[in-house]
């Protein structure tokens, strides 16, 4: 399973958060990237937040107005399925970039600007019970710890590491 990166994003805390052509991960994540909860988000082991194109894809066919960085995504992918990520996968991005997926993301309140119903729409009880076979697997994100800091950029391939 290959892809590759479609965007980069960060913001100065909050959503959404805007595309970068380049940047440098560390293992506290995307440079120029602040969180507006630090006491929930970021952190050694949600370094980033990835999230696949083609899952944003599905909640706009539910009507539900969203783009790449919308849901605080650090990483917009394309090509990969969300449905095969799990907890523990390690990926390379780019020439030198590793990083570990640590667990999928729970989506919160700072979500409901986008609509009322987004939440059920990318978590369920299946997924809550750590069930990828619900339809709603990885819809949220995953997030990830970095391995091996380095640069990435908007197209820069994703491989299993």
């Amino acid at each position: 399973m290959c892809g590759s990166v479609l965007q980069l994003n960060i913001s100065q805390g909050g959503l959404p958060k805007y595309a970068i052509d380049a940047g440098r991960i560390t293992e506290a994540g995307l440079d120029g990237d602040r969180h507006a909860h630090p006491n929930i988000h970021g952190g050694p082991r949600q370094a980033l937040l990835l999230i696949t194109s083609e899952g944003l894809a599905e909640l706009s066919a539910l009507g539900i107005p969203i783009a790449p960085g919308m849901l605080g995504e650090n990483i917009t992918t394309q090509g990969l399925n969300r449905r095969e990520w799990r907890a523990g996968q390690r990926w390379a991005i780019g020439a030198e970039v590793v990083i570990e997926f640590t667990k999928m993301r729970a989506p919160c309140a700072t979500l409901n600007p986008l609509g009322g119903g987004i939440q059920a729409a990318m978590f369920d009880v299946q997924v809550k019970a750590g069930d990828p076979a619900s339809s709603r697997w990885g819809l949220s994100g995953f997030y990830a710890k970095v391995l091996t800091p380095g640069h990435v950029r908007a197209g820069d391939a994703i491989r299993p590491a």
